[in-house]
């Protein structure tokens, strides 16, 4: 059974690093570009883009810097607005804002920041962020905490 190879993309920067050399040393002892890249777990485009690179300009020329969009950007709540939102869940009741819940739910949140912010979300975004700030989906007990069960048998 053959060992399956983590994605290249979720590897740390010194890791990435330390692939590229590889890569190069790889293609100079002689072995082709789709070899290393079966053995590298990367994509054999992205091996000729490095040796390109290094014959242009040597090493320093490697890539470095990650593609794509930086991690958190395109997001509808930069984090101070965040903050207050959380803060807010912790601090107060749905009720308690005027609200038409009576506990925190997808919804209700979504409700929230439109109240706040003017921002209308999806409640499946707002699930998205309640999950990353750590709040986790519970059932309400079927008692209050506050129960006395002398006086429910009463």
């Amino acid at each position: 059974m053959p060992i399956e190879i983590a994605d290249a993309r979720h590897l740390c920067d010194v890791a990435l690093d330390v692939l590229r050399l590889r890569a190069i040393h790889g293609i100079e002892s002689g072995y082709s570009q789709v070899e290393l890249a079966k053995l590298l777990g990367v994509r054999n485009e992205t091996i000729s883009r490095w040796w390109i690179a290094y014959q242009a300009d040597g090493i320093d020329s490697l890539p470095g810097n990650r593609t794509g969009r930086p991690q958190g950007s395109g997001r509808a709540l930069d984090d101070a607005r965040a903050k207050t939102i959380r803060d807010t869940l912790d601090a107060s009741l749905p009720e308690e804002l005027g609200l038409e819940h009576a506990l925190w739910t997808r919804r209700a949140v979504g409700d929230l920041i439109r109240e706040l912010f003017g921002i209308d979300l999806a409640d499946r975004t707002v699930g998205t962020y309640l999950r990353r700030w750590g709040y986790t989906p519970k059932k309400p007990s079927p008692r209050s905490a506050k129960q006395d069960p002398d006086e429910v048998a009463h």
